[in-house]
């Protein structure tokens, strides 16, 4: 729409607030697609410069909440209730008196910056368009004004910014962009829709200091949309918790927080690992016990540089059997790298890696296959690793086909056992993953890591794509059969209280190189290194 049209349209507010009159306030929102109903009877407030937090798993009706409120829900979506703002309902308000509001009065971050900028326009061509929501600025002023923004949400360079495409921007950035196009127009409402789901904990940490920042500058009320308790409970004045579309809870953060009423909200705070970090301590101890074994993986003096990069250097560790070695450290600091080197997809400059006493750099892939069958690998999204067209018993079945291990009975029984032995039973051998949960996914993708009984397990972020209560399933699900069976894991991780929970020693990474290692439990409680002391002072309160 051209900006002529914007200014002439007319104003959707007959009359001024009054000061006690809500920002937002919804009342009795249901949302339907078709005649399966996902929100049911919701109801919430929030005050001019209030944070709000809509808080729930996957399915919770959060999203969903937010895109009726913004108008944004698909053809197929249904909104029926109230939804005020200023004190006039605007969910039946014509498009035609709506649409000003767009920008100026609603804000929207969406949670995905890569998805949500177009790829093959600079970031400055995208950010006029947002300053052209601001009347009375010709086009020099309204770059001013984008790099003023650029400059208030800590873009260090914003003429860089304006003129790259995004591309050309790391992750942090993007989300920064987007929250600088959001507030550019100064709205009254920002909705913010996972804004840092994606992030390194650091830059997580600077995302969220900045949106703080900018509601008490700005006045701007946020409604925040996450999965994540902790981060609800530090950020948001009042939470609202949601399933299947219907409020369990609600109220202020601290009464819900120190004291959750319902069943599924003291579930939802129990599985948060940055508020119970030892909630596991015996289950993984029990994999401790065996710290005295010889070491399954050793990792010695090994450094990787591709062209005048150098991802990995000099890096050392070694993981004792039956127990778990972190990885942690922000992207770039050189985990994956190690990992790759680590399963014999590339090839060190020098050092040495041995698995289970067998060595893997300078193997050919041939004399690789027999590394590989005590070393598997459990990837991090459960949605993209499993062939989608398999039903399980072929997926778990395939690596015992591509070593030939026993006849089909015998391998028939082990897909079995496999299966049970992550809690899964031999209905879902029919099935194929449409028809699984994302923790019934990783289940299979664990079983099939499992099925050929490997010595080590690489666990490349494995729940980063599930939801909390999932994650706190999987968990206890890989610490059981570490303590059952004896295997020794290399878990890969930005999530620090994840870290804490699960593993028993840790690699703090940065710039290719381990800056820091040792003990969890000392190197979380009395850590030496600034980097690493930066790293957990990014967490959540109460998480480190």
């Amino acid at each position: 729409m051209a900006p002529h049209d914007v200014l002439t349209a007319p104003r959707p507010f007959e009359a001024p607030p009054t000061p006690s009159t809500p920002l937002l306030r919804v009342s009795g929102l249901s949302v339907a697609y078709g005649p399966h109903e996902v929100v049911t009877g919701v109801d919430l407030e929030l005050a001019r410069g209030g944070s709000l937090a809509l808080i729930g798993e996957s399915g919770s009706g959060k999203s969903t909440i937010a895109k009726a409120v913004l108008r944004l829900l698909p053809r197929s979506g249904r909104a029926t209730g109230r939804v005020e703002l200023d004190g006039q309902e605007v969910l039946g308000l014509h498009e035609r008196r709506f649409r000003p509001l767009r920008g100026r009065t609603l804000g929207f971050v969406p949670q995905d910056p890569g998805s949500a900028l177009n790829p093959v326009r600079t970031i400055g061509a995208q950010a006029r368009e947002a300053a052209a929501l601001v009347p009375g600025l010709d086009p020099r002023e309204r770059t001013e004004r984008v790099l003023d923004t650029f400059a208030q949400v800590g873009l260090a360079d914003p003429r860089r910014v304006h003129d790259a495409y995004p591309h050309q921007l790391s992750g942090g950035m993007l989300q920064r962009v987007l929250i600088g196009l959001a507030v550019l127009p100064r709205p009254a409402l920002l909705v913010a829709d996972e804004p840092t789901s994606a992030l390194d904990v650091t830059i997580q940490k600077r995302i969220l200091d900045l949106l703080y920042e900018l509601r008490a500058d700005l006045g701007i009320g946020l409604l925040l949309i996450t999965h994540d308790l902790a981060i609800a409970a530090e950020r948001a004045d009042h939470l609202v918790v949601l399933k299947d579309g219907v409020v369990q809870e609600s109220g202020p953060t601290a009464a819900v927080f120190a004291a959750p009423a319902s069943t599924y909200a003291r579930q939802l705070h129990a599985d948060v690992p940055a508020l119970h970090p030892d909630r596991y301590a015996e289950l993984r101890d029990a994999g401790a016990a065996r710290a005295g074994d010889p070491a399954k993986i050793e990792v010695t003096g090994v450094t990787k540089s591709f062209g005048s990069v150098t991802a990995v250097d000099d890096v050392s560790f070694a993981v004792p059997a039956g127990t778990t070695h972190a990885l942690v450290g922000e992207s770039g600091s050189g985990k994956t790298t190690a990992v790759r080197l680590l399963l014999g997809l590339e090839q060190p400059d020098r050092g040495r890696i041995t698995v289970a006493g067998e060595q893997v750099q300078g193997r050919s892939a041939a004399e690789l296959r027999s590394v590989r069958r005590h070393l598997q690998l459990v990837y991090q999204n459960p949605f993209t690793s499993l062939d989608p067209t398999w039903k399980v018993e072929r997926l778990v079945r395939e690596p015992l086909d591509r070593y030939a291990v026993g006849d089909r009975t015998e391998r028939a029984a082990l897909v079995r056992d496999a299966l049970t032995a992550v809690g899964l039973g031999e209905q879902f051998l029919a099935r194929r993953p449409d028809a699984l949960s994302g923790g019934q996914r990783q289940r299979v993708a664990i079983a099939r890591a499992l099925v050929l009984q490997p010595d080590v397990i690489v666990l490349d972020e494995p729940t980063s794509a599930l939801d909390v209560s999932v994650q706190a399933g999987i968990v206890e699900v890989l610490l059981r059969l570490q303590a059952e069976q004896g295997l020794t894991y290399l878990f890969v991780s930005h999530d620090l209280s994840l870290v804490r929970q699960l593993a028993h020693t840790v690699s703090v990474m940065q710039d290719g190189r381990v800056v820091e290692q040792g003990r969890v439990a000392d190197v979380f409680d009395a850590p030496q290194e600034p980097y690493t002391r930066t790293l957990l002072a990014s967490l959540p309160a109460g998480a480190a």
